[in-house]
């Protein structure tokens, strides 16, 4: 991490003091989230500072509300639209709409029935040749085309008769169902607008200013959270085959006198490079492994606001 005062743990190894237990040096820090941004939406409001404590649900912030507020009107009436559209499908066909198609069978069945005659007839004239041929096909095709829309209002009626097909109410039902989770998710969306804080904490950090419009899923907040800060080192490869998780140490916090009790609480398998500030001598040459190291805050009085980014130094017990 490179903070400024991290150039103050270049302290030397006491390697040659042999009364001395192995150490790592490193940094006190505190768990980090970030509170991104859900949306690209100019900051309106900003209810806290940096370093302040806050709760859990706290409002830290407030975005832009209109377009997504729009959004959202737009989404609830489309929800609605699909509502309504499925009642129509399981409702069914209208009693108008039955006494309509009823009426256009009726009125295709008289045009049929005259066609027909007018058929019958023309044929009969024209086998005493009395009619041209011209004319008994032209009757024809009107008797024709009169019986086809007799069967096509018959076809329109029966089909108001039987109802709606479920594969089509089925299908009324997948678009309310869409449109009623992206009304869900819209209305998700508007709520985050007042960005609360996900846990107690410290406002380490607020990146953008009043006006300023973050691009989404960048962070608008940086908490400090957890009960206690922990101490991150790096072991020198010399040291690592001696330490494990569990083991109890003693952590040096740059300002305090009095060690504080602490232990492993994770070590890395996979070496790193040392950093600069842990690097001293022959050290320059080691790899160095990461660890945690949790602290007992109970058995010593340790400060609330202790500031992230102190330097620390811990000891183990004798490498095994």
């Amino acid at each position: 991490m490179g903070r400024a005062i991290a150039v103050a743990l270049s302290a030397l190894w006491l390697a040659g003091c042999a009364a001395k237990a192995p150490e790592a040096l490193g940094t006190l820090e505190y768990d980090r989230i970030t509170v991104p941004a859900p949306a690209a939406e100019k900051i309106v409001a900003i209810h806290v500072h940096e370093g302040e404590q806050v709760k859990a649900g706290t409002l830290l912030l407030a975005l832009e509300r209109t377009r997504v507020e729009a959004e959202t009107q737009a989404a609830a009436a489309n929800a609605q639209r699909q509502r309504e559209a499925l009642a129509e499908l399981e409702a069914g066909a209208r009693r108008e709409q039955v006494s309509q198609a009823r009426a256009s069978l009726a009125a295709a069945q008289a045009d049929a029935r005259d066609a027909n005659a007018y058929y019958t007839r023309v044929r009969e004239l024209a086998g005493r040749q009395l009619v041209s041929a011209v004319e008994v096909d032209r009757a024809q095709a009107a008797s024709s085309s009169a019986n086809a829309r007799v069967q096509l209002a018959q076809a329109a009626l029966d089909e108001l008769l039987h109802g709606t097909r479920r594969e089509q109410v089925a299908q009324g039902a997948a678009a309310l169902q869409g449109a009623e989770a992206n009304e869900v998710a819209q209305r998700a969306l508007l709520g985050k607008l007042d960005v609360v804080a996900p846990r107690d904490g410290r406002i380490d950090s607020l990146p953008y200013r009043l006006g300023d419009q973050a691009p989404v899923g960048s962070p608008l907040v940086v908490m400090l959270v957890g009960a206690s800060p922990y101490a991150r080192i790096y072991v020198p490869q010399p040291l690592r085959a001696g330490v494990q998780v569990g083991d109890e140490a003693r952590v040096f916090v740059a300002g305090r006198k009095d060690a504080l009790p602490g232990r492993v609480r994770m070590i890395r398998s996979e070496p790193v490079f040392t950093p600069y500030y842990a690097l001293t001598g022959e050290d320059a040459a080691r790899l160095s492994y990461l660890a945690e190291i949790s602290l007992d805050t109970q058995a010593a009085d340790l400060p609330a606001d202790l500031p992230a980014g102190l330097p620390a130094r811990v000891e183990f017990n004798a490498a095994r």
